[in-house]
C-alpha cells in the first residue's frame, strides 16, 4: 500500500501522509476501512513508530482519519470542519502557486501543464471536466 522512497527530500512521515490520502483519492481506501495500527505500519515499512504516529497525527488533524480509542484507527468520513477546509484549500492553493512557479521556470507551456494535470486528475478517477 505505502512505498517509501528513502531518497526523496519528502521526510518519510510526509510520505506515508501523502500516500494514504493518495489511496483514498483513487478509492483504494475508503470512508470507515480500517488503517494498520502504529505498530503495525511501522513494522511494515520498517521506520520508527514515532514516525508513523506522526503521520497518523497529521492526518487526524486534517480530519482525514478518525481514532476510536480501544478499537483502532479508520477513514475518516470527508467534509472535515468548514474551518479546516479552508485552511487546506489555503494550503492547496500555495502549492499549486509553488507548482506553477516552477513549472514557469523550467519553461513548461501552460497547455502541457494543462495537459499534466488532466492526465493525474484521471488517474484519480477523475471526471473529463
Amino acid at each position: 500500500m505505502i512505498q517509501l522512497n528513502e531518497r526523496s527530500m519528502m521526510p518519510i512521515y510526509e510520505q506515508i501522509v501523502q500516500q494514504l490520502k493518495e489511496s483514498i483519492a483513487k478509492g483504494i481506501l475508503q470512508e470507515g476501512d480500517k488503517l494498520p495500527s502504529v505498530r503495525e505500519l511501522s513494522a511494515q515499512l520498517l521506520v520508527n513508530p514515532n514516525t508513523v504516529a506522526k503521520s497518523f497525527q497529521e492526518l487526524e488533524r486534517q480530519g482525514v482519519i478518525a481514532t476510536l480509542r480501544g478499537k483502532g484507527t479508520f477513514v475518516a468520513k470527508p467534509a472535515a470542519s468548514p474551518g479546516m477546509e479552508r485552511e487546506r484549500t489555503e494550503h492547496l492553493q500555495e502549492e499549486l502557486r509553488a507548482v506553477i512557479v516552477e513549472a514557469r521556470h523550467l519553461g513548461i507551456s501552460r497547455e502541457q501543464f494543462a495537459a499534466w494535470t488532466d492526465e493525474e486528475w484521471k488517474r484519480f478517477g477523475g471526471d473529463e471536466s
